[in-house]
């Protein structure tokens, strides 16, 4: 009976995304999974972005507190989006919440964007959960700040492969200035989003081909900086982890064409103002792809590892 009312329960999704996967003109020749599509406050916003941005379906970065807030807009617009779940691993009782979203629906863990060194047992505690429940886990890996003030979130990145060799059963999926910064082996300390050419060997690039359990996000002005700053390295990155990379688009515009305040907070980032990351991104990865490519890394990937349906 629990496997009957489980299956009824997805049958209008799954009907949904195979509709929408069916649809002739999608605006990027498929369809488009954002894996990093933060939760706004406007019931109507997120679906606003993924319309003008040409998405099919978002994955809604959920702190546990917003949770039936978003399980309301999954209700509103059926197999349009999926949710992950987020909690503050230093407080007391977070395992818990995050098993009890896991277990209600939620696909993943993130992204986690706290003071933490990457080897803390805060964080190895989510790890474990990962892996227990069978989810991946996103990590904002970020040292130089935004603003005056700002402190760093995820520390310790140099030595992260130990954390990797540590949880092979978890999926870890990098995001973030320093991950992304992390692709060439020359990595300034002096700002977030290094510009020029990349200098082969870098941690990121390394680890990505070392660690099966390692994936990239590409969302946000870090990885859009990363992937267009050297395109003849991009090619061969891309090359090299085609399996491993996916799409996220992480912006802030509100219609999904860049309208409204995008990049809001972030000054170095104001190569993207007035732009939606989404489209950036998307049309980038087209100049730089295949069409069999670009499928893989805007739609397969992340279904895969999302275990969503497709």
């Amino acid at each position: 009976m629990q496997r009957r009312t489980f299956l009824q329960s997805i049958l209008p999704a799954a009907a949904a995304v195979r509709q929408l996967t069916a649809q002739p003109g999608l605006p990027w020749g498929g369809p488009v999974l954002d894996t990093h599509l933060h939760l706004r406050p406007d019931a109507d916003a997120c679906f606003t972005h993924i319309q003008g941005s040409g998405v099919t379906r978002a994955v809604l970065l959920t702190a546990a507190a917003d949770e039936d807030r978003a399980k309301a807009e999954m209700e509103r617009r059926p197999g349009r989006f999926a949710r992950s779940v987020r909690a503050d691993p230093a407080l007391p009782g977070s395992g818990r919440v995050l098993r009890d979203a896991l277990r209600g629906g939620a696909v993943s863990i993130g992204e986690l964007k706290f003071h933490l060194a990457l080897d803390s047992p805060e964080m190895r505690r989510v790890y474990d959960i990962a892996a227990e429940m069978q989810v991946p886990v996103m990590m904002h890996i970020q040292t130089f700040p935004h603003f005056a003030g700002e402190l760093p979130y995820s520390t310790g990145y140099p030595q992260f492969d130990k954390m990797l060799r540590a949880h092979p059963r978890t999926n870890f999926i990098g995001h973030g200035d320093l991950f992304w910064a992390h692709i060439s082996a020359d990595v300034p300390t002096d700002r977030g989003y290094p510009a020029g050419p990349i200098r082969p060997g870098g941690l990121t690039d390394r680890w990505l081909s070392d660690f099966p359990n390692l994936y990239a996000d590409m969302s946000a002005n870090s990885g859009n900086n990363a992937l267009s700053r050297d395109t003849d390295f991009t090619r061969g990155f891309i090359g090299r982890h085609t399996g491993k990379l996916i799409f996220g688009s992480d912006c802030s515009c509100t219609d999904g064409k860049g309208g409204g305040i995008s990049q809001n907070n972030n000054p170095e980032a104001s190569r993207l103002a007035g732009k939606c990351v989404a489209r950036e991104t998307l049309g980038l990865l087209q100049r730089l792809t295949s069409p069999e490519v670009f499928r893989r890394i805007t739609w397969e990937n992340g279904i895969r590892l999302f275990k969503l349906p497709a």
